[in-house]
């Protein structure tokens, strides 16, 4: 059973939700905190207005020539009023109070009156259907007399003031969302456009148009790092694809050239009856030629596999010297009908893959050797310290000139007519790939008849920091 994957929100949305939830916290506290100060401060002041209210009853009481009348004006008072008073004795029994009072607020729903003024700061809520009072009861002394003073105050316009007051704050607040999430949209929009413009001007780029390029000229600071990292990406692509496209064309007309000569032969063999001697000539002819193809076969899959992003060698600490003599000895034998001297110097061991590192000096010999008049001389030298080993081979040949040494290393690249008959051009790009390898480098230096070296640098063991194990050898 199969799970759908979640397709991964656009960073605009993403933007306008974080904008917006932010924007709606920030307004929900401030108007939280606006909602609480209001009210508590109209309680507070109605809280205060009680407290007077009790006050100056308790005032009153104290005036001999005021209690008597103030019991007579609570009795005429009317049933409306934000105040509702009542007086009654220690037993309970009610000298005066507002007229309706006794119907509306009985005298046991009262809190039972304390000492001080804790009850004035501490009134008792007390809900009617849709009206809400607050209660106070408290003891009080006069002419000889004991009273104790209830008093109720209206607060059911408070209650419907913070109902309102509230569901204000409610509309502003979703309104201040909706306008929130409008700029978040907005704002979102219009800075991400240099990104939209962006992609555009990369959707321009393609296989017959590689030149494009994101100028840096006009972009935000925030995107001119990523536009210097395009236009870099696209260099490696043009001259990835150039490359290929060079290889290509290259390969082709290698492999054309034995592939046309076996052909050639063949029909030219068959158009009559030939002698046993001719049919031999003919596939000897054809030997060579498919023997060329093996060998530009076998150097292209080795330079892909050592491309290859897993790769890895056998490598191993040896004699340079007894390793570079052994292939100086095979090539002597070679070198001897032409007078030309190899000659093999220095020491030191050399931390590599025995059978590239053969591989690479082989090749760079037999370049030598192709190349160097004859009575002229090859050196091998061999030089190594702590960090790294160097093998530089170095004849007195022709010599390459200045504009082609940076492409020397490049597959199927020959320099000239001249040395157009020798090989397939794939002897140094090997040399370069083996080197690579090792975590190296290779480089060369030539002067028009007067000689070429090529370097080889070989890190040691303690520099690269590993032994090189591979499980799919090369």
């Amino acid at each position: 059973m199969s799970s759908k994957s979640t397709e991964p929100r656009s960073i605009a949305s993403q933007l306008v939700w974080l904008f917006t939830g932010a924007a709606a916290l920030l307004l929900c506290c401030g108007l939280g905190v606006l909602y609480a100060i209001v009210v508590q401060h109209a309680f507070e002041e109605d809280n205060a207005f009680l407290a007077d209210k009790i006050s100056a009853l308790r005032s009153d009481l104290n005036r001999p020539d005021q209690s008597q009348s103030l019991i007579q004006e609570l009795t005429r008072g009317g049933e409306h009023t934000a105040y509702w008073v009542r007086i009654a004795n220690p037993s309970g029994r009610t000298l005066a109070e507002t007229p309706g009072m006794r119907r509306l607020l009985p005298s046991n729903i009262f809190p039972a009156p304390g000492g001080g003024n804790s009850s004035l700061t501490r009134p008792t809520d007390y809900r009617i259907g849709d009206e809400l009072f607050s209660l106070v009861a408290t003891p009080e002394q006069a002419d000889g007399e004991r009273y104790i003073i209830q008093v109720a105050q209206d607060r059911s316009s408070d209650e419907r003031f913070k109902k309102e007051f509230g569901a204000l704050l409610v509309v502003v607040l979703a309104i201040g969302i909706l306008a929130a999430a409008l700029i978040a949209l907005t704002v979102t929009r219009r800075g991400l456009r240099p990104l939209k413009e962006m992609t555009h001007s990369l959707m321009r780029t393609g296989p017959s148009h590689l030149n494009e390029r994101v100028s840096l000229a006009g972009w935000p600071r925030e995107l001119q790092p990523l536009a210097t990292s395009f236009d870099e990406m696209l260099d490696r692509l043009e001259d990835s694809f150039t490359r290929l496209s060079q290889f290509s064309a290259d390969l082709a007309h290698e492999l054309r050239t034995p592939v046309a000569n076996i052909l050639g032969e063949s029909q030219v063999c068959l158009t009559r009856v030939r002698t046993a001697d001719e049919y031999r000539q003919v596939v000897e002819s054809n030997v060579g030629e498919c023997e060329r193809l093996s060998e530009i076969i076998d150097n292209l899959l080795f330079l892909a596999r050592a491309e290859a992003a897993d790769t890895q060698t056998h490598q191993t600490a040896f004699d340079g010297c007894a390793a570079v003599e052994k292939i100086a000895a095979y090539y002597r034998t070679l070198a001897e009908d032409r007078h030309v001297a190899i000659t093999c110097t220095g020491e030191g061991d050399i931390y590599a893959d025995p059978i590239l590192f053969g591989r690479a000096v082989s090749n760079l010999v037999d370049n030598a050797l192709r190349f160097t008049s004859d009575g002229g001389a090859i050196r091998i030298q061999i030089a190594a310290n702590a960090t790294e080993s160097k093998v530089e081979v170095t004849d007195n040949g022709c010599g390459i000139s200045a504009p082609h040494l940076p492409r020397v290393f490049d597959r199927f690249y020959r320099v000239d007519s001249a040395r157009s008959s020798h090989g397939v051009g794939l002897g140094l790009a090997l040399v370069k790939s083996i080197a690579d390898l090792h975590g190296g480098s290779a480089a060369v230096q030539s002067e028009v008849n007067r000689g070429t070296t090529v370097t080889l640098i070989f890190p040691n063991k303690s520099k690269k920091g590993s032994d090189g194990n591979s499980s799919a050898p090369l």
